[in-house]
Formats: structure tokens, sequence, C-alpha cells
């Protein structure tokens, strides 16, 4: 039977601390929190592989929904830099895994869902975080409800820079993401300067999709 201590601690050691993660609250929420709790029963042993992991089917036209790798989020997380008392929108937070890492680093957190399944388990997974609120709607539309936000974390790949994700940070927020399709593209972290917003990639990532973020098919005479 799979320890899953030795393999949160082989996952921490051989793709977090490898990957420049410097963050000592962040390696420590990634060796306490079971990641394998966060993925469907039958996957728990491919918990802390480094690859992204389906939680959700793609059925009747729905984007197939995937925790991301641990490297990926970890460095996503860490270039987020969050301070105690911050605000985090975390978009597409699925069965919940990332907002509960994000909820051991910040104040409070926005966990953002728009399959009902997916919301209902990640309401379930996140009962003991008492910073998280779990909301449901569209991903593309944000939380503008509870905005401004000092952060916002994208839980996966978009092929359109999220510009109007931007409007919901506060003067000097920061968001990221990653930035291209599911095989090939760029984490970025999006700044907001009072009206403008500044973009820089920070290094090469793949993620699985984020619904509602596809490009709009070109006319073609």
């Amino acid at each position: 039977m799979l320890d899953f201590v030795v393999a949160r601690r082989m996952m921490v050691d051989g793709q977090v601390r490898t990957a420049d993660v410097t963050d000592l609250r962040l390696i420590t929420a990634m060796e306490n929190l079971p990641r394998e709790r966060f993925v469907p029963a039958q996957m728990a042993g491919l918990a802390y592989l480094d690859r992204d992991l389906p939680v959700s089917d793609a059925l009747s036209g729905r984007t197939r929904r995937c925790l991301l790798k641990p490297m990926v989020l970890a460095k996503l997380i860490h270039a987020l830099d969050l301070g105690a008392g911050e605000h985090v929108l975390d978009v597409g937070c699925a069965s919940g895994y990332s907002s509960a890492l994000l909820s051991r680093l910040t104040g409070t957190v926005v966990a953002l869902e728009e399959e009902p399944e997916l919301a209902k388990l990640a309401t379930a997974n996140l009962s003991q975080e008492a910073n998280v609120t779990v909301v449901s709607g569209p991903l593309s539309a944000g939380w503008s409800r509870s905005a401004p936000y000092d952060a916002i974390f994208m839980g996966g790949a978009v092929e359109t820079e999220p510009l109007d994700l931007c409007r919901q940070l506060k003067d000097g927020g920061r968001l990221v993401c990653v930035l291209g399709s599911a095989s090939s593209g760029k984490a970025m972290m999006y700044r907001r300067n009072g009206s403008d917003v500044s973009a820089r990639p920070i290094f090469d990532a793949s993620a699985a999709a984020l619904p509602g973020f596809g490009k709009t098919p070109a006319f073609v005479f």
C-alpha cells in the first residue's frame, strides 16, 4: 500500500524544492496537505506524480478539468509572494486543492468554480478551511462581489489574456496564469497599475485548459 506521507515528501523534494520554490510556508503546506484527498479515489495512487490529474470528465462539451502538476502549481503560487493578510481569488478551484494551499499562506480566499459537481466537491473538501469561501459562476467573469483582490490565481491554461479579470485587482494587485495551449505556454504575471496592466513571462509551463478563456474562432471568407 502506498505511503502517502512518504509520497508527499518525495513530491516536495523532487518536484517543488528543485524548481526554485523557496517559500517555507508553501513548502510546509504542500508537505502537510493530503493531495490524494482532492482527486477521485481511483486516482489516489497517482496524486503525487509530476502530471496534471483529471478531477472531472469531458462530458457534454465540457472541458476536462485537472489539478495542476505540483511544480507548476507551486511556482505560480510562489510567484504571487502572498502576504498573510491578503484577499485572494482562486479562479477554477476544481476540487479545492489550490484553495486549501492558498488558505495557509494568506488572509481570505474566494474559491470560484463553475461546474456544479466540482463546486459541491470543493465545498466539502474545504469545509475545515475557515478563511475560504466557495462560490459558483462562470470562470471568465471572475467574482466581482468580493473584489477588489490583492491577488488572483488561475488554475489552468488560458488562450486569451485575462485582462477583464485584472480589473478585479486592487491597484498594485497581481494575477498569475498559464497563457497558451494545454501543451505549450508561458506562466505569466500580470500586475495592475492604476488603469494599466503590465505583463511579464515568469517560466515555461503547460497546463490543462480552463473553460471560458479560449480564442474566438477567426471568420474566414
